[in-house]
């Protein structure tokens, strides 16, 4: 699990007292979305203080960054920085429950085939119901796609079916009409030879070079092979230009969910919700930037670049279809459950690889 904390400051300023009561605030206000008082934390610390010397402490921790102070109350809440020591050093992973692990495989269907474009939409909507916020999920940046290969099939005397299929197992088709019949065995023979010159490259190469890399070819005497040729040339480019995916590659999960937390309480507040849903260029920037080297990765409200997102949290996980990568995850406000959100997304991570990998 990956983090933009660095270890070595994160709580290194914290005596024991202070680090008992920074976990009570912020398990207090996840849970209650109220500022935690000191009578409360007191009670919940375990220390056997009373609520003044707890009152300090909450100040001390205030001074150091970790809590903040409302105007309107009493109690303090968590800092950003409270919540990064909290996933840090505090939290401990629990296993996902039987009902959630048999809430995520219904909903993805697991077990049975399906397209990968649905099976993303559905862990979307997973992630929202699981952890009532906000599934995201990144489609596969596609132009380093490999062309696997090529077919060609009749679908009538005049008309042929161009398949285009990637390693990751996705297909594009494109129908092509054109004068004359054409042969079985001059169809099998072009597609034999467009896939020599082809197959193995990348969508983008092949959109960049695809004239160059046919120009010399001529399959044989037959006018209507050379004329599917031409077509072929002209028109190829569509077959491998896949951006119309890449504009929808934002999928999510239900926004209502989300909007039902306490901080969307406030109509502008839940205006600026619906402003980042429908931002897909600020989103797609955040999820494509996230180095999943190690794992989730988690980037709590400040720690993200767009300023969007400054009051969210997300975590996230990689998926792979082939040579291709996506990411799924959650947005959330900064409070969140968050040994049930990472055990949720890891599970839906692992779970979608496997209907992937098989």
């Amino acid at each position: 699990m990956e983090s933009t904390g660095n270890l070595r400051s994160v709580g290194q300023d914290l005596t024991e007292r202070e680090i008992r009561v920074l976990e009570a605030v912020v398990r207090a206000y996840v849970e209650t979305a109220e500022p935690a008082g000191s009578r409360s934390v007191a009670r919940q610390s375990g220390l056997g203080v009373s609520p003044a010397t707890i009152r300090n402490t909450m100040s001390d921790l205030e001074e150091k960054g970790y809590l903040s102070h409302p105007h309107t109350s009493a109690g303090r809440v968590p800092t950003d920085l409270a919540y990064r020591f909290h996933v840090d050093q505090l939290i401990r992973l629990p296993d996902l429950s039987a009902e959630d692990q048999d809430t995520l495989a219904r909903e993805l269907g697991a077990g049975g085939p399906t397209a990968v474009e649905r099976l993303i939409q559905r862990a979307a909507r997973a992630l929202s119901l699981l952890s009532l916020e906000l599934g995201v999920a990144l489609a596969p940046r596609l132009e380093r796609a490999v062309l696997e290969k090529l077919e060609l099939l009749r679908v009538s005397s005049n008309k042929v079916l161009l398949v285009a299929t990637i390693r990751s197992g996705l297909a594009r088709t494109l129908y092509v009409d054109f004068e004359g019949e054409i042969p079985e065995d001059t169809l099998a023979t072009l597609a034999v030879l467009l896939n020599e010159r082809l197959a193995g490259l990348t969508l983008r190469e092949i959109r960049e070079t695809l004239p160059d890399r046919l120009r010399d070819f001529r399959p044989d005497d037959s006018a209507a092979a050379e004329e599917l040729l031409n077509i072929f040339i002209e028109s190829g480019s569509n077959l491998f230009n896949w951006s119309d995916l890449e504009e929808g590659e934002i999928l999510l999960g239900k926004t209502s969910i989300l909007a039902a937390q306490p901080e969307f309480n406030s109509g502008e507040s839940l205006k600026g919700l619906i402003e980042l849903t429908e931002r897909r260029d600020v989103l797609v920037d955040a999820l494509s930037g996230r180095n999943h080297q190690s794992g989730l990765q988690i980037t709590i409200g400040s720690e993200n670049e767009q300023a969007e997102l400054t009051d969210f949290t997300l975590v996230t996980s990689e998926y792979h279809i082939g040579g291709l990568k996506g990411v799924i995850g959650i947005i959330g406000p900064t409070r969140m459950p968050y040994e049930k959100v990472i055990a949720i997304v890891d599970s839906t991570s692992s779970l979608v690889n496997r209907i992937l990998g098989s």
